[in-house]
């Protein structure tokens, strides 16, 4: 297995003694209302009121602040205190924000994250052992009858839908000056095709920084609906176009009525298994010569600078198990190398720590 530096330090070797090991195993244990209670901290505004106060705040105070019970803000102050995310003085018993409060209050990556958690994955989790034994989305029922999420994103409910492509956007956003650098590194007026193009954010960012560029966006019907009304009176519009395509279905072929200078996949293939992968890649080959060249954007969770990011993108790996669609998840280098071989494809270049450090893009050819 490839590991970076800081990430081999990690695995490789026992991090705890005996009693901070059982302390984990603890936190573990009662893994649901922990989050729970971080949420509500955040969602009642108390992590707020701690934040703003400088010598800190009684709890009678936040009961009249938030208009919530004793009995309630006694109940989170004190859960807060055995989770080290505020601190009590027991003298004055005033409470402040602690370090790690403050990240659960101000981290933009985290609030995606709890969001994401909460509206999206809460629910559906508690059927991960199902999903893990059928190898299908089991958890995905309570929110409709579908075979994946992405068949029924355009019909969840608008909190739902909105803290799912927060969490999407958030993590692809911030790359994609850099990658729009690398694929056009070489001319300015490329016809790009976007492969699980969503609601067309890239292909925007593309046609609006590069004037001679195209992009064809081939998605499900579905989508590319979203994508014409995300598109709508854009600077791009007339040059970015739909083909409406369902890659899981072996017999559909990539367009072919135009030619494609770069093919590009960001966050996509870890939407399928790894049987998937290889048949969608494949197809992709049929459509490329020797010129041109497919860019995939994935957050290979070997390939993480820190801890922290490979710790949320495994985590991720069981959204797709339970959620998304039960048989994917967050790659790692062996894995996807392994499956871009098996396609008939080359790894010609590999760039990482693209936009916030946690992309990289592999370069393919046939």
């Amino acid at each position: 297995m490839t590991l970076t530096p800081e990430l081999e330090k990690q695995y490789t070797q026992e991090q705890f003694n005996a009693q901070q090991a059982q302390n984990m195993a603890h936190i573990y244990s009662w893994g649901p209302v922990v989050f729970q209670v971080a949420r509500l901290m955040r969602k009642y505004g108390i992590f707020t009121l701690l934040s703003e106060s400088v010598d800190g705040l009684k709890a009678e105070e936040i009961v009249e602040k938030t208009h919530l019970s004793g009995y309630a803000v006694k109940c989170l102050l004190e859960a807060s205190l055995t989770m080290h995310t505020v601190l009590i003085d027991k003298v004055t018993c005033r409470y402040k924000l602690a370090k790690t409060g403050w990240f659960l209050l101000n981290d933009p990556l985290i609030n995606v994250n709890i969001n994401f958690n909460h509206d999206v994955n809460y629910e559906g989790w508690f059927h991960l052992d199902k999903s893990l034994e059928e190898g299908k989305p089991v958890g995905l029922e309570h929110f409709g009858n579908w075979a994946t999420i992405y068949e029924g994103l355009s019909s969840l409910p608008e909190q739902v839908q909105k803290s799912w492509f927060d969490f999407d956007h958030y993590y692809s956003d911030n790359s994609f000056k850099d990658a729009t650098d690398i694929i056009f590194s070489d001319k300015e007026d490329k016809h790009l095709l976007d492969v699980g193009g969503n609601t067309g954010k890239f292909a925007r960012f593309v046609t609006e920084h590069k004037l001679q560029s195209l992009v064809t966006v081939c998605d499900l019907p579905q989508q590319l609906a979203m994508l014409q009304e995300q598109t709508r009176g854009h600077i791009g519009e007339s040059r970015i176009h739909g083909y409406a395509m369902n890659v899981l279905d072996k017999q559909e072929q990539f367009p072919t009525n135009s030619y494609y200078d770069a093919i590009w996949m960001s966050q996509f293939l870890d939407c399928f298994s790894p049987a998937e992968i290889v048949s969608i890649l494949q197809r992709a080959a049929k459509i490329m010569d020797a010129n041109n060249r497919l860019y995939i954007m994935e957050t290979l969770w070997d390939r993480q600078k820190y801890a922290p990011a490979a710790f949320c993108l495994t985590m991720t790996s069981l959204y797709f198990t339970a959620l998304a669609n039960g048989n994917s998840k967050m790659y790692n280098t062996d894995d996807m190398f392994n499956m871009v071989g098996q396609a008939g494809l080359k790894i010609e270049n590999i760039y990482d720590h693209i936009g916030m450090g946690g992309h990289s893009i592999l370069v393919c050819k046939l």
